[in-house]
């Protein structure tokens, strides 16, 4: 019996499709900075020229929301999450996106699949403004389900050392939340349990949204708004409310010295999150160190620039204060 690469489930084939379906799509997302084509043993990128440059990096994944999108067979957004949950971070930091790299690995290769994938990464990059310029795509039978697939992405960014945050917060800022697209990419084994265990899934949003179709509504991704304010210099700090929600992510903008008291009757969660409370009897403690709760970003900014931030972040609005802490870092009032 003859034995070949392909017998034990590797296509080589397959995957020189990928490459020649993906490549038209990343290039579309890049600029002169980006050195080489896809496809070569590694990624080149021309820095811009900025006064004392300092480079930031990101990593993440999706989680556990790669199986809703596999139950519900949708994947052409997917993508978009993970570019959101490592641009929003390095924009958290104050950093200027500028290129990403995608990890693909999968039981067996279908390239029809692993280009609407990355058609949706290149979206996503588009949107944080960064290039697609590399990846890689891992065929490795035996180690994922039959079907299943993960992902993961690594982005760098650029910064002026003087524009890094979080930097100035202090007590008498008055914190902005940017609202959010739903559920974003944080709290999905819950979610699933949710909807596996209990009506959650039985009866559609008010505007007649199926609820599947709400919670796979891609991560919201914040740099086009938010990084002229931090050019400008009028954001202080930034916090992206990922996994940990609020109380484990907005003290990571803080000095500690402060707090951030939050105004539990400045927003309304949208009825996404009243459905998720009410189907699970979710505590409020669970709710907001689980859940966005509406508001994907926080920004710390001076009480004199609040009008000039609001104006330029639509739909935004205060939430809350930075004050002194006397006991824990985050306050619901």
């Amino acid at each position: 019996m003859s034995f070949d690469y392909k017998s034990a489930g590797v296509d080589v084939d397959a995957g020189n499709e990928v490459v020649q379906r993906i490549a038209p799509v990343a290039k579309a997302t890049q600029d002169d900075r980006v050195l080489g084509a896809l496809g070569g043993f590694a990624a080149a990128y021309r820095l811009p020229e900025v006064p004392e440059p300092v480079l930031v990096s990101a990593t993440d994944g999706v989680g556990t929301k790669l199986l809703l999108a596999l139950q519900c067979d949708q994947h052409d957004t997917i993508g978009i999450d993970l570019v959101a949950m490592v641009a929003n971070d390095l924009v958290a930091d104050g950093a200027t996106p500028l290129y990403f790299l995608d990890y693909l690995a999968t039981d067996a290769l279908e390239p029809a699949l692993v280009e609407t994938i990355v058609r949706g990464i290149a979206y996503g990059c588009s949107q944080a403004g960064m290039a697609l310029i590399g990846g890689e795509t891992a065929e490795m039978p035996g180690m994922y389900p039959q079907h299943h697939y993960d992902l993961a992405g690594f982005a760098v960014g650029l910064a002026s050392a003087g524009k890094l945050l979080p930097q100035g917060v202090q007590a008498g800022d008055v914190l902005i939340g940017l609202p959010s697209s739903g559920v974003h990419s944080n709290g999905f084994s819950l979610v699933r349990r949710l909807l596996a265990e209990t009506n959650l899934g039985n009866t559609p949003l008010s505007d007649g949204t199926e609820i599947r179709t709400a919670l796979l509504t891609p991560t919201r991704i914040y740099a086009k708004t938010v990084l002229p304010l931090i050019q400008a210099g009028l954001v202080h700090g930034a916090a992206h409310i990922t996994g940990g929600g609020f109380d484990d992510n907005v003290p990571r903008m803080l000095p500690k010295t402060l707090a951030a008291a939050f105004d539990t009757a400045s927003w309304s969660w949208p009825e996404l999150f009243q459905r998720l409370q009410a189907a699970g009897n979710l505590s409020l403690a669970t709710m907001r160190r689980t859940f966005n709760l509406g508001i994907g970003m926080v920004l710390a900014v001076r009480a004199a620039d609040v009008a000039q931030v609001l104006a330029a972040a639509p739909h935004s609005r205060v939430i809350g204060t930075v004050e002194a802490r006397t006991a824990e870092a985050v306050v619901w009032r």
